[in-house]
């Protein structure tokens, strides 16, 4: 399984990636992706959308099952991946290529309360 240590990680399985602009793009893990199977749908927030840490933001579909995807900290959306409307298996293909939505935090220093890639690996020997 693969854990880029240049995210941060949610024990719900979102990667987080700071972005040069100072926006984060969020994604599910590999993890995440692999558990689900094959993506056959994806609803991703309106962007100008505010969210609080946690709340359920976005839903992915695959043949298995529906999970909801949570937002890692407070913010605002301001972007979302439309192409992943029309070809949601890009997330299977590369889950940390394939970010869902990018939001502008509320409070810089936020992502210091995520997982790095060695808690994040960690929390799953201890499953």
């Amino acid at each position: 399984m693969n854990f880029p240590e240049n995210l941060r990680y949610t024990a719900s399985h979102e990667w987080v990636r700071q972005e040069t602009d100072g926006t984060l793009s969020v994604g599910i893990t590999d993890h995440a992706q692999d558990s689900l199977g094959e993506l056959v749908y994806v609803e991703l927030p309106e962007p100008g959308r505010r969210l609080a840490a946690g709340d359920a933001c976005a839903v992915v579909e695959s043949v298995k099952a529906a999970s909801d995807v949570y937002a890692p900290v407070a913010g605002e959306v301001v972007a979302r991946n439309d192409t992943l409307a029309e070809a949601p298996s890009e997330v299977n293909k590369d889950a940390y290529a394939a970010w869902l939505f990018r939001i502008k935090p509320a409070e810089a220093g936020r992502l210091d309360n995520l997982m790095d890639a060695q808690t994040y690996r960690k929390s799953f020997s201890q499953a």
